[in-house]
């Protein structure tokens, strides 16, 4: 029955997509460009103009922009909206949330897209999953912590704090370890960050407000998306989730709610994959298994206190 579905999902898509394809709005990747200018022009019109709004209204406004920011360098990953990958880079180098250089977070989220791999610590570095060596080292403090990571509320107020750590980590090594690489990467990193904390001082606003009140609520917002988001199964088509959220979710996370639709098919748009889902929407369900979810409430209901049990990845204790 599987095998059926993917048969029928395959040849409706490659009929659908030829279709969508060769339509002026994707031709032209209208959706994106448009994203790409309200996240710049409210970006910089929110912080030139902030005294006139008042810092609160200005704050909220510059997270939700810099969250979307977030969601567009996915897009520019991608291959979106150009079909150079250096043009993309160059829309999306700039760091508005202040920590994650664009190549490593391009490298990373590449490594992240290989299917056969998903959710395997040590192999998919976007893992929250240990191998079971790894797990039986962590003291009962560090399993504590994981567990309050492993919660919605914990998500939201622990992850973007270790995912720092672990920047800075990586930052330490690349220049200890003399990895040219690396090391260029970050060296650009801070050139751009420079220029953005000029810029924010030219406005008169606040650099460490910037960095604990914009950047880390932005980090924040966007592990509302990637919460729950992969799960470990031995069907690598039933690890990613469907997640039917309302309307400003979508736009908000450029419909990566339909996260089973972008892995299987990472190259069409963000403004595509809710109507290639909605094409073949119970035969995609079918597909991953019925791993849906009905909205970001139903995450926060069930798991708000409640750790979601992404410790010891099961496939690692099969091997054991």
């Amino acid at each position: 029955m599987a095998k059926s579905s993917a048969v029928y999902i395959n040849q409706h898509q490659r009929a659908a997509i030829r279709q969508l394809s060769r339509s002026w709005l994707w031709r032209s990747e209208l959706p994106t460009w448009l994203v790409i200018f309200a996240v710049y022009g409210g970006w910089g019109s929110t912080l030139a103009g902030w005294k006139t709004l008042g810092l609160l209204p200005s704050t909220a406004l510059l997270i939700l922009f810099t969250s979307w920011y977030l969601s567009l360098q996915h897009e520019l990953i991608h291959g979106h909206p150009t079909r150079w990958p250096w043009f993309n880079q160059l829309l999306g180098l700039l760091p508005l949330a202040v920590w994650y250089p664009y190549a490593i977070f391009r490298d990373s989220h590449l490594a992240h897209h290989r299917t056969h791999l998903l959710t395997l610590p040590e192999e998919d570095p976007e893992s929250y999953y240990f191998s079971t060596q790894h797990w039986r080292r962590l003291t009962r403090c560090q399993r504590k912590l994981i567990q309050l990571r492993n919660t919605f509320f914990g998500r939201l107020l622990l992850a973007p704090a270790l995912d720092i750590v672990h920047l800075l980590t990586g930052i330490v090594s690349a220049f200890r370890l003399r990895q040219g690489k690396s090391m260029r990467i970050w060296l650009v990193h801070g050139g751009l960050l420079v220029a953005i904390f000029v810029w924010l001082m030219r406005c008169d606003f606040p650099l460490i407000w910037y960095v604990l009140a914009v950047s880390y609520p932005a980090l924040s917002l966007t592990k509302v998306r990637s919460f729950l988001e992969h799960r470990a199964a031995d069907d690598p088509l039933a690890r990613s989730a469907i997640n039917e959220a309302a309307w400003p979710w979508r736009l908000l996370f450029l419909n990566l709610n339909y996260h089973s639709v972008h892995h299987d098919l990472p190259a069409v748009p963000w403004y595509g994959l809710r109507t290639v889902y909605l094409r073949d929407k119970a035969a995609y369900q079918q597909r991953n298994s019925g791993f849906l979810v009905r909205g970001y409430s139903e995450w926060l209901r069930r798991f708000f206190f409640t750790p979601v049990d992404v410790n010891a990845h099961p496939a690692s204790k099969a091997r054991e």
